[in-house]
């Protein structure tokens, strides 16, 4: 009969062969991925990378690009504007004339003509107007007759305005530069917040590589443990039972290495796809050794960010939005008046020069009236709905600062204690690790069961998950902070973006 200490050498035969087994698998699979031209990046690279080809980034720079031309559209509706116009004509038909009696008559006409007007117009912001400079010189020629005719304005000074229209000059003033600034600080916040999903992205293919890499390491594992199982169940050293479950696990970590080769290769498309790389680039990904551990100041970072993010600015410019949208609805609701003056010069010849000799004066003054007598309350409704919406935009806006003082004060705390919480994952990673390589010579040596290994497997399996959805929370909690106050806590400086211009 065999007793039990007979097998031991051929254990210990087996162990090393178990763990050559183990150190060949890895090792191999590394070689094959740096034979090939393989893209290797770190987390700074990663992020680079994107602010520079992303799609998101060069989205933002186009979204800022519209706004800018857009407020400098607005800005040039506040300076002097110069028009020249032209309509020359030709007139040969036919045309119905009315005569002095009121008949008409049908008569052939041959006419040639022209027309030349330069104005400049100025927009006057604070009372809604225009004031406008015009001259303008006509010419008009009967082909039959063979005359000539010239009609000329050397100056024609004027001014209109409504007077108690709705003053968009007024209202665009105090809202284009809000829109503006909200511009240049939402393409800051989302650069940073382009970093914040560089590293989301970078470790969750991190994770996917570190998963098959566990998987494939487990399979191989848990294929030598089957292999040397089935001498020591023909020995009679371990049981059927014990035999069967290291049947299944062979199979289920099998079946997760395929499922974890199914996962990276996704991960590698979302990741190709957010950096705008071919979808056949390999890529390997280096992970950072540490992270820097700093405290970042509660009260700074609220003051940084109601100066830096666009959220109070944005909380701002709805509620102008909102009054002048009520002030436009009063303005609509009662009288309207339009008021237009002319002064300048003309006179007319039959040569250009006569044209401009000894002008005559000329004026002119409309004022325009409406008063609406009945609307069945539409006016009185609009304004009800204006100011209703005016109220409800204002505590929306009130709401919405206290909640951005929360969301800054939470993301401070959580990043304040994360550096701490991605310590401890390395260590427990370490340690998991040590207990697993023991927990595995002991199972081998035949001194612990298969449950106390599969515990110790487990438990690496999770401490590595750990350790990576901790480093990924810190990263993005860090840029996170960035893009919220514009400010870089580690180097004290402040963040200063190149906008984009063309």
């Amino acid at each position: 009969m065999i007793t039990s200490l007979h097998p031991l050498p051929s254990l210990r035969r087996l162990a090393m062969g178990a763990l050559s087994v183990l150190w060949l698998a890895c090792p191999l699979h590394g070689i094959a991925q740096e034979a090939q031209d393989t893209l290797v990046l770190d987390l700074q690279q990663v992020i680079s990378l994107a602010l520079e080809q992303s799609p998101t980034a060069r989205s933002a720079r186009h979204s800022f690009l519209s706004q800018h031309w857009n407020y400098r559209n607005f800005r040039a509706n506040y300076l002097p504007s110069v028009t020249l116009t032209s309509s020359p004509y030709i007139n040969n038909q036919i045309n119905k004339i009315t005569q002095g009696d009121g008949s008409s008559l049908y008569l052939r006409q041959s006419q040639l003509g022209a027309d030349l007007n330069l104005s400049i117009n100025q927009n006057i912001s604070w009372t809604g107007g225009t004031f406008f400079i015009k001259t303008s010189a006509n010419y008009h020629r009967e082909l039959s007759s063979h005359t000539n005719m010239f009609s000329t304005v050397p100056i024609s000074i004027g001014y209109q305005q409504s007077l108690f229209g709705h003053n968009s000059l007024k209202w665009d003033k105090r809202i284009e530069p809000l829109r503006y600034t909200e511009a240049k600080k939402n393409y800051a916040e989302t650069i940073e917040l382009v970093s914040a999903s560089s590293c989301s992205y970078f470790f969750s293919l991190a994770n996917a590589q570190s998963n098959l890499e566990m998987a494939r390491s487990n399979f191989a594992s848990a294929d030598t443990l089957y292999r040397m199982a089935q001498g020591r169940y023909k020995i009679g050293t371990i049981t059927e039972n014990e035999m069967l479950q290291l049947e299944i696990r062979r199979l289920s970590e099998e079946t997760n290495a395929m499922d974890a080769e199914i996962s990276l290769e996704e991960q590698m498309q979302n990741f190709r796809s957010f950096l705008g790389l071919a979808q056949d680039t390999p890529i390997r990904l280096v992970m950072p050794d540490t992270v820097p551990e700093f405290e970042v100041p509660y009260a700074q970072a609220l003051e940084l960010a109601m100066q830096n993010s666009p959220d109070p600015v944005y909380y701002e410019r709805i509620r102008q939005e909102a009054r002048s949208s009520l002030s436009y609805a009063k303005a609509n609701a009662g009288l309207k008046a339009d008021i237009y003056l002319q002064f300048g010069l003309s006179q007319t010849g039959s040569t250009i020069a006569s044209a401009y000799h000894r002008p005559l004066t000329q004026e002119y003054g409309s004022i325009s009236l409406s008063l609406p007598i009945l609307d069945w309350g539409r006016g009185k409704g609009r304004v009800r709905v204006a100011r209703s919406q005016q109220e409800l935009t204002e505590i929306q806006a009130e709401q919405g600062m206290e909640d951005f003082r929360q969301n800054v004060q939470k993301v401070v705390s959580q990043f304040n204690m994360q550096a701490r919480k991605v310590h401890i994952a390395q260590l427990t990673g370490r340690r998991a690790e040590h207990r697993h390589t023991v927990a595995m010579r002991l199972y081998i040596m035949g001194e612990s069961s298969l449950l106390d290994l599969n515990d110790a497997i487990s438990e690496r399996n999770n401490a590595r998950r750990s350790y990576l959805s901790a480093m990924s929370t810190y990263w993005s909690l860090y840029y996170t902070l960035r893009s919220m106050t514009g400010y870089d806590f580690y180097t004290n400086t402040k963040l200063s973006e190149q906008l984009p211009t063309n």
